[in-house]
């Protein structure tokens, strides 16, 4: 190698080395503690077991003390590094960690070589992908297509290793021929507490931000608190670490033929029989060889299809006999349990259905939706569509339980959420009182990691179209579930985007886009998102504000009229006035974010995964929202046939059914040094993911 080469090669690593360090800690906004508080005090000793606990396996978590103080922590580092290494990186983002957020109780890193985090909520186990990062190389690779196949197939066969590791490390590192006569070099890699399953959705979820940050790039990394992904176009991990961290192969036995017993043979024949011996011994070996050799191949074969990605599941026929019989109940069972469906235990009535209460044999509550007898679909495609949703697992969705059919009657089976919707505590004054800023807070989160899951992380892409106060249902520790995702894929219609002649939603919460032109897309339940957010903070409801000459006014006006006038505490629910500063500073950051997501054009509106990075940053800046776009009811409301849409609780929403400067969020960096790089590494336009 040359001098000019090695001297730009460690200018290039200098670069980086200074580009990681620069990189900012990101402090997630769910709580703060003092210097000489119980949390602090665990939080240091949980950091310290950390260091003293780690072993080679890089992966080390510990909690210390109990709730509310408890404090939990988790360390991850790269796969390919050696003991010394992981705890030197330890050590460094550590103390650079606790700098960056000195007080927030919840805080996340990374570094090259490792990752840490920590909180005071439980993580252990919980599949994570916000808040999450983008790094990308600025060259283009030469013949994209064939590129990114390569790359494709190469992330594919690492992500089957890497879930396949086991509880102790779950790692994959390797490379493959590019176009242009280059290699392909790429390390995914889950923290080990995840279950198969979740690591397989945290990669694929990393995988598919690939075109979104890094596409026809020759590197990449995205980096998520659950897992994470890098490429690039020469050796950047440790192949000889890997090398010994390899198992020892097996070798496959090869089965010995059992000798024969020697035969007795007239005299001058014994050189006969000894080659027939030695033929016969031959023979069966190569028999055995053969055999050994076509299971290998068949075994081999077979995982790879088992590996190779589905164009299009959706459609596929449900043969998984077993999976739909595990989810479907005996007609009669749920008859029975509902009182033959009886208006005492009905909990509403919407467009797709009526729901009631039920409670099973073994005295588990339940919620069954009956649909109505309009779906078009057929029993075979019917429950195509439960398993898909059934599949769709978050803490934050409602989950479906199984299905039941009968004739024309086609029912589905959720659980029971105990504490209804959350519209029945908006609009009691007395239950209004349990949500205090925490818990509105804690709602208002949570509906939004409920959307990013079906948006972003599901194995399915789902647009809500009815996001409100009413689908939004309230566990026993208040904790936000979203309820009816996916009923529209019941009744035949297009999930993911596009223009529908069916527009099922209630008005208020519609993006204009969608009441007016029939255009659906993530951004329209984001819309939905940022009126249910302000009617959250205001206690009220979106038409609910009446001026001094009493003339109804919409509520995304008012927050948008106080907003500019710098009086946007005019419209917090005075319940929430008592809060404290701090309470407040997050509230008006809310109002800000939910003006931003009411934007007139969905190209304005963040994703959900940016909404979320906005509530838990309180240094992020944000973009000044315009002036939201309304549409009057009146003006469209007679071409549409109305309906109450259906949920647990009925309200009194409209449904319809019928035939200046941007802020550094979503899609624009928040870094973008002006130092390229003058190799291939990966330095610059770090993104927020």
């Amino acid at each position: 190698m040359g001098l000019r080469r090695i001297i730009t090669l460690v200018f290039t690593f200098l670069i980086f080395a200074n580009f990681l360090a620069s990189v900012q800690s990101v402090c997630i906004n769910n709580g703060n503690y003092t210097v000489n508080s119980t949390y602090a005090s665990n939080l240091d000793a949980v950091l310290s077991s950390l260091y003293a606990n780690i072993t080679s396996d890089g992966f080390h978590n510990a909690s210390v003390g109990q709730n509310p103080d408890r404090a939990n922590a988790a360390v991850l580092c790269r796969g390919d590094v050696d003991l010394d290494e992981c705890r030197r990186c330890l050590r460094d983002i550590t103390t650079k960690l606790l700098q960056s957020c000195p007080n927030q109780k919840q805080a996340v890193d990374w570094a090259d070589e490792c990752m840490l985090r920590y909180s005071n909520e439980s993580m252990f186990g919980i599949l994570q992908t916000v808040p999450g990062f983008w790094m990308r190389n600025p060259n283009n690779a030469t013949s994209p297509a064939q590129f990114k196949e390569d790359l494709r197939t190469l992330i594919d066969d690492l992500r089957t290793k890497a879930v396949g590791g086991g509880g102790m490390r779950k790692f994959a590192a390797g490379n493959a021929t590019a176009p242009d006569f280059q290699d392909i070099y790429s390390l995914l890699q889950c923290t080990p507490d995840l279950s198969p399953e979740d690591c397989n959705n945290c990669l694929t979820g990393a995988a598919a931000d690939i075109p979104g940050c890094c596409d026809n790039k020759r590197g990449g990394r995205v980096l998520l608190p659950s897992c994470n992904l890098r490429f690039e176009i020469y050796p950047f991990f440790n192949q000889t670490r890997l090398q010994q961290l390899e198992p020892a192969p097996v070798p496959v036995p090869v089965p010995v033929p059992t000798p024969e017993p020697p035969v007795q043979s007239p005299p001058g024949k014994n050189d006969d029989n000894s080659s027939n011996r030695t033929g016969i011994i031959v023979a069966v070996s190569i028999v055995a060889c053969v055999i050994i050799i076509a299971a290998l191949f068949g075994m081999c074969l077979r995982n790879r299809m088992r590996r190779k990605p589905k164009e299009n599941p959706q459609i596929e026929a449900v043969d998984e006999t077993t999976t739909v019989e595990s989810l479907q109940y005996d007609f009669s069972t749920l008859k029975t349990a509902t009182n033959d469906f009886s208006d005492d235990n009905k909990l509403g009535q919407g467009g797709f259905g009526a729901v009631y209460k039920g409670k099973l044999p073994n005295n588990k509550e339940i919620a069954v939706k009956r649909l109505s007898r309009n779906s078009g679909q057929g029993d075979v495609e019917f429950k195509n569509e439960v398993l898909l949703l059934a599949k769709l697992q978050h803490r934050n969705l409602v989950k479906l339980l199984g299905f039941s059919i009968q004739g024309n009657e086609k029912l589905i089976v959720y659980e029971f959420v105990h504490n209804g919707s959350l519209d029945h505590f908006m609009l009691d004054t007395t239950k209004r009182l349990c949500l205090d800023w925490d818990r509105r807070y804690k709602i208002i989160k949570g509906i939004a990691r409920g959307l990013l899951y079906l948006h972003e992380d599901s194995q399915l892409r789902i647009i809500h179209r009815d996001l409100k106060p009413g689908n939004i249902l309230l566990d026993r520790e208040m904790n936000p579930k979203i309820a009816d995702f996916g009923l529209a894929r019941l009744f035949g219609q297009d999930e993911t985007q596009g223009n529908t002649n069916m527009i099922a939603g209630t008005y208020g919460f519609m993006a204009p886009e969608y009441a007016v032109c029939g255009h659906f897309s993530v951004k329209s339940d984001v819309y939905s998102f940022g009126v249910l957010l302000l009617e959250i903070i205001s206690g009220r409801k979106i038409n609910s504000f009446r001026d001094e000459e009493d003339i109804v006014e919409d509520l995304l006006i008012i927050a948008w009229r106080n907003w500019r006038e710098g009086t946007s505490r005019n419209m917090v629910d005075p319940l929430l006035l008592g809060s404290g500063s701090g309470s407040m500073s997050d509230i008006l950051r809310c109002i800000h974010i939910g003006l931003l997501c009411v934007q007139q054009k969905a190209a304005d509106r963040p994703t959900m995964a940016s909404v979320i990075i906005m509530l838990s940053s309180v240094s992020m800046s944000m973009a000044v929202p315009s002036e939201p776009s309304l549409y009057m009811v009146s003006d469209y409301e007679s071409e549409y046939s109305s309906r109450d849409h259906d949920r647990y609780n009925t309200n009194n929403n409209h449904n319809i059914n019928s035939n200046q400067p941007k802020i550094n969020y979503g899609d624009t960096p928040i870094v973008e040094s002006d130092d390229s790089s003058k190799n291939d590494v990966s330095i610059t336009e770090f993104y927020p993911r």
